[in-house]
């Protein structure tokens, strides 16, 4: 560092202050000119309390690091348990089909290839875990040598000026958000085994859940800030919406329309529904405003459907689920059963989240914080659509996120 970067600017003083409110070095001058007023202290005051600070960070980077290296370890055994499981079960279902009849080698061969898809979907998920962190520690061990460096320097002045220009640390991985349990089954197919007269009735759906397991499963979101990294864009379609529904705002709005006043007339006690466009899939979080009397509803895209008329009430079959709000009262739909729910005061936005496969689906209410409502835990076995229906002459729905 020059000796012209140790002189004031304004007053070709020696810097020598530190100003701790404007967060810069001052001369003499400045104290009782531009910074007059200000928390000043000796330049050396403040290099003595920003080496504490340096002392400290130094200390947190290494307990860091000590913490990553052990979750590397822990993720290394995880991957290991992975391929020594998914061997085991590759083996053992070999040994178990092979005493099944010559009908059944294409299933078998089918296990096998969901046993390596699942490993290799599990490893890989793991090897970015892996990676991350291994980057964290080698980023930390920067970070570490920066501050060591920057620790040798005795100039109270570049010191102070160097320590300012020092970039946050970015956010780090925690290993403890996500559940690790790397063990493969094949108690399903051995069950299977022992009950031979059922074999022929293996199914699609059946073989897949044989071999559906996650290794490594991430903790549902708690807060809002973390469902909405999972927001999704929602449009409502107007090929499937009732004749009485009019979309809005670029179909992000629906609310009944005049045509509404006959329909209910003949069927006072049917809900006009709609679904969206977008296909749900993984994670998803949407949420919606809400007037009147309204469901909010996911659902599978095959349900029951004339013309662009939607048949089936959302939740009255197990095609669909959906969260209903009559006369400011709510209750849970699922295959023609009613939960009720005591939710006061009523909420006017919700927010519905969805892990495809998972099988969880949550509603929640919001203002100044998140309140759930309902969670199910179920299988979803196609992909999943948005609805939304209504039934009285003040309801409307607005996808708000």
């Amino acid at each position: 560092m020059n000796l012209q970067e140790k002189i004031c600017s304004l007053h070709d003083k020696l810097l020598e202050v530190f100003c701790r409110t404007d967060q810069q070095c001052i001369c003499l001058l400045c104290v009782m000119d531009e910074h007059s007023g200000h928390k000043t202290v000796s330049a050396a005051a403040e290099r003595a309390e920003k080496q504490n600070q340096l002392d400290q960070n130094r200390e947190t980077c290494k307990k860091t690091i000590q913490q990553k290296e052990k979750d590397v370890q822990e993720l290394k055994k995880v991957m290991e348990k992975v391929r020594s499981s998914a061997q085991a079960a590759v083996e053992d279902s070999e040994k178990i089909f092979t005493e099944l009849i010559q009908s059944m080698d294409r299933r078998r061969s089918e296990v096998k290839e969901l046993i390596r898809a699942q490993e290799k979907t599990e490893l890989s998920l793991a090897e970015d875990l892996l990676k991350k962190l291994e980057q964290e520690i080698a980023d930390l061990r920067r970070r570490d040598a920066e501050l060591k460096q920057l620790s040798y320097i005795e100039d109270p002045i570049q010191f102070l000026q160097d320590f300012q220009s020092l970039p946050v640390l970015p956010q780090s991985t925690n290993l403890s958000n996500i559940n690790m349990n790397p063990q493969f089954s094949t108690d399903v197919v051995k069950k299977m085994v022992s009950e031979m007269e059922q074999l022929n009735g293996f199914n699609e759906l059946e073989l897949v859940q044989i071999y559906k397991v996650h290794t490594l499963r991430f903790a549902e979101p708690k807060t809002r800030e973390q469902f909405l990294k999972y927001s999704c864009h929602l449009t409502l379609n107007s090929c499937i919406s009732h004749g009485s529904l009019s979309l809005s705002e670029k179909n992000k709005k629906v609310n009944l329309n005049q045509q509404w006043n006959n329909y209910a007339t003949n069927y006072p006690n049917n809900w006009c529904q709609v679904l969206c466009s977008e296909r749900l899939s993984g994670r998803c979080y949407w949420e919606v405003e809400i007037s009147g009397n309204v469901l909010i509803a996911v659902s599978y895209k095959d349900i029951s459907l004339e013309g662009k008329v939607i048949q089936s009430e959302f939740g009255s079959d197990n095609q669909s689920w959906s969260l209903e709000c009559v006369n400011s009262t709510f209750c849970f739909r699922q295959c023609g059963n009613r939960t009720g729910l005591n939710v006061h005061p009523c909420p006017s936005k919700i927010g519905v989240y969805v892990d495809h496969s998972a099988g969880i689906l949550s509603f929640y209410s919001f203002s100044d914080r998140l309140t759930l409502l309902h969670r199910v835990h179920t299988t979803f076995t196609q992909p999943l659509y948005a609805g939304f229906g209504m039934k009285s002459k003040a309801s409307s729905v607005k996808i708000i996120f």
